[in-house]
């Protein structure tokens, strides 16, 4: 009788089991179409959610409590709690934070930061695809921007804005007059522009004291004309159809060789590899060098001040891309972000706080022309903390009084992201952001010169490799140093593939595989140029 009761009773559990997990299955069920039938208006602000923040911030942080957060919880109808942590501190204080277990709803990275994506796969966020489309800024940002924060197919970052114009090369258009010479449109050209300006006394003080191309440690600028030449751009590809880095690329090699042509001519910075960025940047400045780098924005007025100051007559313009050997033209296109921000996955069974968070950060990204710039525009006004308060306007543009941020006046400074995302197709005019005169032509030459090119979409974007963030710091220092030697004759140009055999030996094949199995899974299938 006992072996027939254990009998009936091992019988009796797979059918309990089933009808448990039946029932279960049931209320998951009744609880989704309960979801769907009960649809949530994004932008019902009847109940008041409590938000948490954090992100970096290069200065001081805004107080904890203010005029310009109350504006924020009013408005929102929230309990608005952002944290912003100096910039220094922020990768070891906001890790601590989420190991304690204590992320909040929204959570800032730095650019291209690895913890993202290893956190987005591990499930930590919110996937974003189905809610984007409701707000006006973070519904139009191209879909080749949100590429790079898909993981698994999946959107979950929200990019922070910058210009997707590169920096690239310029050249002082007024030694180019007084020798006669034309902007380069080849490699070949710019070397011997890069020889005269080192020869034949540009400026004209009577000296030989001028030469080409200002560059210092770790090849900086690399000078690349275009994404052929682009170390960093993903862009040849092996026999195999495989992306390779570009710094190992057929084109890094000609640039090399360019380089090494012009270090022994002298025309090119002669202690390079030990010469720092800021030293780099003053033998431009100062006179000494007539090529180096520009961008359309975070150029430095100061900078060129002083140059103006020791020749007035010094003018500055970008140099257009080269034709590559394959024929393409244009510069890599740059990745769009400065920064990502993620949405903590707890936030999935309440999807009014997830709309009132997304709210709150489609407001901070919206983009204001300089027209839309005045008290008569009620979100400008608001975001800028209202005139009279956080600004006031003269001669027709709103200026922040001093304290706007140490005092906590504008609601701007507390949005985790508050620079406004250019809507595709925007016109803007990066120059208007400049008050001299030069600067605001050589900002408009380069903006010309991009708009009349197309840029590469680099497919790297977003794609983490484990063994790159293992060894990839390392492996590009070796190779920079190697490729420095070449340019400075201390190792044969000729040494070329078994160069490229030791990046592949400590580690670059195993980057290269899984750079390729993340490039294809974002469902890159051939080259973009936009």
């Amino acid at each position: 009788m006992k072996i027939g009761k254990i009998s009936l009773t091992m019988l009796l559990i797979p059918s309990l089991l089933l009808a448990a997990c039946s029932s279960e299955t049931n209320q998951a069920s009744n609880k989704e179409k309960e979801k769907e039938t009960k649809k949530v208006d994004p932008f019902d602000h009847s109940k008041k959610y409590t938000i948490t923040g954090m992100t970096f911030r290069f200065g001081d942080p805004p107080p904890a409590s203010s005029p310009g957060l109350d504006m924020i919880n009013e408005r929102f109808n929230v309990d608005y709690k952002p944290e912003i942590i100096p910039q220094g501190d922020y990768v070891e204080k906001s890790s601590a934070i989420v190991a304690s277990g204590s992320m909040p709803d929204l959570v800032g990275f730095p650019a291209n930061d690895a913890r993202f994506y290893q956190w987005a796969s591990e499930g930590a966020f919110l996937p974003l695809d189905d809610y984007l489309k409701h707000y006006e800024t973070l519904g139009e940002i191209p879909k080749h921007i949100y590429d790079a924060f898909k993981v698994n197919g999946k959107i979950y970052g929200i990019p922070r804005y910058t210009p997707e114009y590169p920096v690239t090369p310029i050249i002082r258009k007024d030694w180019l007059d007084n020798l006669g010479l034309e902007v380069p449109t080849s490699y070949e050209e710019l070397k011997k522009v890069a020889i005269a300006f080192t020869e034949n006394d540009p400026d004209q003080n009577g000296k030989k004291d001028t030469y080409g191309l200002a560059i210092g440690e770790n090849i900086n600028p690399n000078f690349n004309m275009g994404t052929y030449w682009d170390f960093s751009a993903w862009y040849h590809q092996d026999k195999d159809g495989n992306y390779i880095p570009g710094i190992i690329s057929k084109g890094r090699k000609d640039l090399i060789g360019f380089f090494a042509d012009l270090y022994a001519k002298g025309a090119m910075t002669k202690d390079f590899a030990v010469l720092n960025w800021q030293d780099t940047n003053a033998e431009f400045y100062k006179g000494k060098a007539g090529i180096f780098i520009g961008g359309v924005a975070g150029m430095s007025e100061p900078y060129l001040q002083g140059l103006l100051d020791l020749n007035p007559k010094a003018e500055l313009v970008a140099i257009p891309p080269f034709k590559a050997p394959d024929g393409s033209v244009g510069f890599t296109m740059g990745s769009g972000n400065s920064g990502i921000l993620a949405l903590n996955a707890k936030m999935a069974d309440d999807e009014g706080k997830i709309y009132r968070a997304l709210e709150l950060v489609d407001f901070g990204k919206k983009f204001y022309t300089r027209e839309e710039m005045t008290p008569q525009n009620k979100d400008f006004d608001f975001f800028w903390g209202k005139e009279g308060v956080g600004y006031k306007m003269e001669n027709g543009a709103p200026v922040r009084v001093p304290e706007f941020s140490t005092a906590g006046l504008a609601p701007s400074t507390y949005f985790l992201d508050n620079r406004g995302h250019l809507p595709e197709g925007g016109k803007v005019r990066f120059a208007d952001d400049y008050k001299l005169e030069p600067m605001k032509n050589l900002v408009n030459s380069l903006q010309d010169m991009f708009e009349a090119n197309k840029l590469y979409v680099n497919p790297s974007n977003g794609v983490i490799s484990k063994t790159e963030q293992e060894k990839g710091t390392d492996l590009t220092q070796f190779i920079m140093n190697e490729q420095a030697k070449m340019i400075a004759g201390q190792r044969p140009i000729s040494d070329w593939d078994k160069l490229v055999d030791e990046y592949m030996a400590r580690g670059g094949k195993e980057i290269i595989q899984e750079m390729n199995k993340g490039i294809k899974e974002k469902g890159y299938k051939k080259k973009e140029w936009k």
